[in-house]
Parts: structure tokens; C-alpha cells; sequence
């Protein structure tokens, strides 16, 4: 029996950050309803990379039931109450003040359904100067202060993926998660409020802290701004390899074993970190210097025999290869698409993974109330 069996999910959501956390709902055996406007949710239509599907929408819709219900129609919000009144969550992303306007308010909510969870998911919270305005991942990341410190000196830079939603997302699924511990022991559900700008304030408190401490971030790139070396350098044959050195053990094995020049740290100019941090356009061309005369697979054996810490600076192809990448095979409309698998592994729990719904597809309605719905 999988976790969450037994519960059931109203999602009326769209995008990413809503879908991320129902999806691991899930997974976990939870019984999710997307609801959908009658053309569909507008992910679908983000791209054609999965078999003609949008990528996003095949990644974060598994194993969910579609219902599409035009919530302009008072039988639309009729057969929405119904689902919720049946439901243990109500997950929802709709532009603020959106479920209110449908008269699904969360005082009412919570006055009917007293032991229902609702999680909602905005970009600026409720209230305060920025409530009203409309969120997206890249005007958060804008806004927050992230794209700030993320790139190289040019310039502020997006962050390469949909981060905020993610984090989101996942702020959104641990906090039901909790809501569940809690009701078990009290019966009682819970009224969550989950803001993107909030979750990627939290996630900068490091940097935040240091700028409020007269030590504002720079754009790096590939490197550190605290540790030396910390960054790309390139084999013989041209491939980027990121090392990191943390101490001065590490210093020393690097420069004996894999750089051949044993008496590099008692240089007083790499003697230790505040050293090499303070000469580190020299303390790079050293090391990259000496790594431009090995070949890849030279340099890969001497880091691995030295136990230093390195990685290669791969792109999404070599990621499509990558010998230690885990995947998932869901079926969807358009036939089987194989992803990266869900990064939590539960020994001896094997998780199964349910297909992505067309619109309107909900193969598993019949554990929840009638309802008067417009399929497609």
C-alpha cells in the first residue's frame, strides 16, 4: 500500500508549480483530480518535445485524472463543490482572488469542510504592495534578487531552469504532507498559503545575509567566490572539468598527484585558501596550465585516484546518456515517454507510475462522488 492511498486531491491548477507538488502526491498513491478549463491546461501547449506533448505537462501530470469543468457555469462550480466536498486536499494556483470570485473562498471552505486542507499557491502572498501583481518563474527570479547573482560578470542571467515553480512546488507538497501528520492526530485541516516570492526568499538567505554584512555576492560563473580553486578548467582535448578544493590536504594531493608539482603549496602565494582566493587569476592558470597537458581521460583517473571532488561540464546530451541517470517510462496520449525518475527511492516500496491524461481522461473517477461535469 503506497502512502497517501485513500486520499484524495482536488487540483485546480495550471503551469508548473502546483502541478510539480500534485504529481508527487501522486506518486505517493494520493487519488489527484486535475481540474481543467475546457481547452485544457495552457502547459499543455509550452512546447512539443514529448512525442509531439509538452514536455512540462508529460513531466508533472502523471498518474492524474483530467476533469474539465468550466468554472463560468453554475454547473461547473456545482460539480467543482462536489468533488471538494468528497476531498481530503484542495490544491490550487489560480491568479488571486480567482476561487473567490467562483464563491469558493477559503473561510467558506473551512466553515463546510472543516477537515479539508486547502494549500494555495500565489506569487506575492495576499496582501502587501505586490499582491496584485501576476508571477511567473522568470519575473521572480528577476524580482528576488536571484538572476542577480546567477551568471557571469556581463551580466544578471535566468537561472537555466524553472526553478522558482520547483521550489514552489516542493514547498507546497511538504507543507501538505504536514497538514496530513497534523489532521491524523487532530482531525482537523489547515489553511496553507504558499507565495513563490516567499519561497525564494527563503532560499536566499545565504547571499541576502552577506550583502547585509557589506559582502554582496559576485557573478562568478563556474567558480567560487570564497575558495580557490573552484572552477572549469580544460583537458588537452578540450573538455571543461569543475574541480573543488576545500582544504589544504586536498590542496596538497592535487598539486603531488594530479598536477606533478609537489612544492606548489610551500609557495607563499598558494600556501593556504585566503592565499590562493587573493592570487586566484594566478592560482587558475597554474592549475589550468597543468591540466591543458593532460587528456580527459587522464585527468578523470588522477582526480578519481586522488579522491579529489571533480565533475564534467556536461550538456543535456551527455545527460541523456549519463551512465548513473535513473528513468521512468509513463505512458501518455501520444504513447510511452521515458523521463528522469523522482529522486526519492523508498527501499523495498517500489514505486509505479501512473499515465499522463489527455483532457478530460479520469480512468480512476470511480473512487470519487458523481459529479455534474463537462467532459470533453
Amino acid at each position: 500500500m503506497l502512502p497517501l492511498e485513500g486520499i484524495t486531491v482536488i487540483a485546480v491548477e495550471q503551469a508548473v508549480a502546483a502541478p510539480f507538488c500534485s504529481s508527487r502526491l501522486a506518486d505517493a498513491g494520493a487519488h489527484v483530480i486535475k481540474i481543467e478549463r475546457p481547452e485544457g491546461d495552457f502547459a499543455r501547449g509550452y512546447d512539443a518535445a514529448a512525442k509531439g506533448q509538452s514536455s512540462y505537462f508529460v513531466w508533472l501530470n502523471r498518474g492524474k485524472d483530467s476533469v474539465v469543468v468550466d468554472l463560468a457555469t453554475k454547473e461547473g462550480r456545482a460539480g467543482l463543490e462536489e468533488l471538494i466536498a468528497g476531498a481530503d486536499v484542495l490544491l490550487q494556483n489560480l491568479k488571486p482572488g480567482s476561487m473567490d470570485k467562483l464563491g469558493f473562498s477559503l473561510e467558506r471552505l473551512k466553515k463546510d469542510y472543516p477537515a479539508l486542507i486547502c494549500c494555495t499557491i500565489t506569487g506575492y502572498g495576499d496582501d502587501g504592495p505586490y499582491a496584485h501583481r501576476k508571477a511567473y518563474d522568470l519575473l521572480i527570479q528577476a524580482e528576488s534578487g536571484l538572476a542577480s547573482i546567477t551568471g557571469g560578470p556581463d551580466g544578471p542571467s535566468r537561472v537555466g531552469l524553472s526553478i522558482v515553480d520547483i521550489a514552489t512546488g516542493a514547498t507546497a507538497h511538504a507543507a501538505i504532507l504536514e497538514a496530513l501528520i497534523a489532521r491524523g492526530r487532530t482531525g482537523k485541516g489547515a489553511d496553507i498559503r504558499i507565495s513563490m516570492f516567499d519561497v525564494m526568499a527563503d532560499w536566499l538567505t545565504v547571499p541576502l545575509l552577506n550583502s547585509e554584512a557589506g559582502n554582496p555576492p559576485k557573478r562568478m560563473g563556474l567558480a567560487h567566490p570564497s575558495i580557490a580553486p573552484y572552477g572549469v578548467f580544460s583537458s588537452k582535448d578540450g573538455k571543461g572539468i569543475l574541480i573543488s578544493i576545500q582544504s589544504e590536504r586536498e590542496w596538497k594531493k592535487l598539486c603531488t598527484e594530479v598536477l606533478d608539482q609537489p612544492d606548489l603549496p610551500n609557495d607563499v602565494r598558494f600556501s593556504n585558501m585566503v592565499e590562493r582566493v587573493r592570487n586566484r587569476q594566478l592560482t587558475d592558470k597554474t592549475v589550468g596550465d597543468s591540466f591543458a597537458t593532460l587528456t580527459r581521460d587522464e585527468l578523470l583517473k588522477r582526480l578519481s585516484d586522488s579522491d579529489i571532488a571533480f565533475a564534467e561540464v556536461n550538456t543535456m546530451a551527455d545527460l541523456a546518456d549519463h551512465p548513473h541517470l535513473r528513468r521512468i517510462e509513463v505512458n501518455t496520449p501520444a504513447g510511452p515517454v521515458a523521463y528522469p525518475a523522482p529522486a526519492a527511492i523508498v527501499v523495498d516500496q517500489p514505486r509505479h507510475y501512473g499515465a499522463v491524461p489527455g483532457i478530460g481522461d479520469h480512468p480512476g473517477m470511480s473512487k470519487t462522488p458523481r459529479v455534474r461535469i463537462q467532459t470533453s
